[in-house]
């Protein structure tokens, strides 16, 4: 069974093909996918608690790289338990035009942890992957989801010449491409820029090298690591991210027949091969996501149970969650969070992981809106991910900001308001304070939501929340 998620405002030619799935410029109607638009709102009541449990699927960060890591082996790899989510139908499309056959298979719908309304949260995307792929990623397709820039080292190693537009993205901040270029530059790659394109050759191919990093940036560490895999010789990556989602693509790569070791340490070696093959490979869970959920719990001062991630991913936003005055217990594969009281001020440093999620960052705001006592929320990573603080000040939560930090004084109850998702987190981050409001909350732009989160709507239910997804009014046309 397969069922077609509908893509806004994405005028893209299609392949029509039986099973594909995820076609962009399908139409509405589509059975158990949600509608998915820039004009849609979600309204929640506020005085609301979170309770139940809630299963989390393939993190979006991770099963991105991987679907572009398979244009590293000719034939065909297939990547389990990636989320139904519209950056990767986007992803999807990227690859298509790269001359890949994509398809989209349901998860099994049976389990009911994994399901909503007998529909999976998550699927199979099995890709084909021709011996000799395209090598351009077209402006409309990556100025959607700066993620396709991950197509830049695989195509790379396998082409010698790749031409990807300089990507886009959420609005949080300058997120430049200097390490990437840096890095492939040390291994014999020529690269420049023109008419808004990055064009990298390497008509010898490329070598092995020595490269430190000037931050432990995700994205240029996955890029490295997938050219080093068939570049000539070792390549070591000094600084290098050490994210679950860098040793979800490592291992990935290793089943390909990469040699790589110090993945998930500061320092990853990387010694290139001739060739990779297909594999099969489950994404790895999404600790976002999770953290979003215990957070919400905290907030709403409610009782929670995640499952599908490992919680020592998680070790810090939980930390900060029992300083709080959280309850967390933990077991294989799942954690559990309860709030019984209102939560205390606990001050929050972003930074790379194993530290304080930048992506968890709406939401210790949010619960430092909520605590008894003053936070000060400091941000390391992207410059811009304040942006979203103005929507929460217009819930009534006390931020003052002074670049990358903010001040936040806890009240007992937030005012609900209309606001508008400026991210995924944020968007994610302003539905649960909203919880936390007295009267109705209403958050426009969540198109950004469906970026992130598989069904925000249905697990919001399912923890006991009355919440309504729908299309907003039209605003009058204005004439002089």
């Amino acid at each position: 069974m397969t069922h077609s998620l509908r893509i806004p405002d994405l005028t893209i030619p299609t392949r029509p093909q039986p099973g594909t799935g995820w076609s962009a410029g399908v139409g509405p109607g589509d059975a158990g996918d949600p509608a998915i638009s820039d004009v849609d709102v979600i309204r929640v009541n506020g005085a609301a608690r979170l309770a139940g449990t809630v299963h989390v699927v393939g993190a979006k960060n991770s099963a991105l790289k991987l679907m572009a890591a398979a244009l590293l082996a000719p034939g065909r790899s297939v990547i389990t338990n990636v989320p139904r989510i519209t950056d990767i139908a986007i992803m999807g499309e990227v690859l298509r035009r790269l001359g890949c056959d994509v398809r989209f298979d349901e998860d099994d719908p049976v389990d009911p942890m994994v399901a909503v309304g007998g529909v999976p949260r998550s699927r199979s995307v099995t890709i084909d992957v021709p011996e000799r792929p395209g090598v351009e990623a077209d402006y409309d397709l990556v100025r959607r989801l700066r993620a396709s820039i991950c197509v830049l080292g695989p195509l790379l190693a396998r082409c010698g010449y790749v031409r990807v537009a300089h990507p886009g993205g959420d609005a949080i901040g300058s997120r430049g491409l200097d390490m990437h270029i840096s890095g492939l530059t040390r291994m014999g790659a020529d690269i420049s820029g023109e008419h808004g394109f990055v064009i990298a050759s390497a008509p010898q191919g490329l070598h092995g090298a020595e490269i430190t990093l000037e931050f432990p940036s995700v994205g240029a560490t996955e890029n490295l690591v997938m050219a080093a895999v068939l570049a000539d010789g070792t390549t070591v990556i000094d600084n290098a991210a050490r994210e679950p989602e860098i040793v979800d693509i490592c291992t990935m790569l290793i089943r390909m027949g990469a040699l790589i070791e110090g993945e998930g340490t500061s320092t990853i070696t990387v010694v290139g091969v001739p060739r990779l093959q297909p594999v099969r490979h489950a994404t790895v869970g999404d600790r976002i996501v999770a953290g979003t959920w215990a957070f919400g719990a905290a907030m709403t001062r409610g009782d929670v149970t995640v499952t599908g991630l490992d919680p020592s991913y998680l070790e810090i936003a939980l930390d900060k969650v029992v300083a709080a005055g959280g309850l967390v217990e933990t077991r294989a594969n799942a954690f559990r969070v309860r709030m019984d009281d209102r939560p205390r001020a606990v001050d929050v440093v972003t930074l790379p992981y194993p530290g304080f999620a930048t992506d968890l960052l709406p939401m210790a705001i949010g619960l430092a809106a909520l605590s008894d006592g003053a936070s000060l929320i400091t941000e390391n990573i992207f410059d811009g991910r304040f942006m979203f603080a103005n929507e929460m000040m217009r819930l009534g939560a006390d931020i003052k900001t002074d670049g990358h930090h903010a001040v936040v004084r806890g009240r007992e109850r937030l005012s609900g308001a209309p606001v508008r998702a400026t991210d995924i987190r944020a968007g994610a981050g302003l539905i649960i304070a909203g919880l936390c409001a007295d009267g109705v909350t209403e958050v426009s732009h969540v198109h950004h939501v469906d970026r992130g989160y598989p069904d925000f709507v249905a697990d919001l239910r399912a923890l006991g929340i009355e919440v309504e997804r729908a299309t907003a009014p039209e605003e009058p046309e204005l004439t002089i």
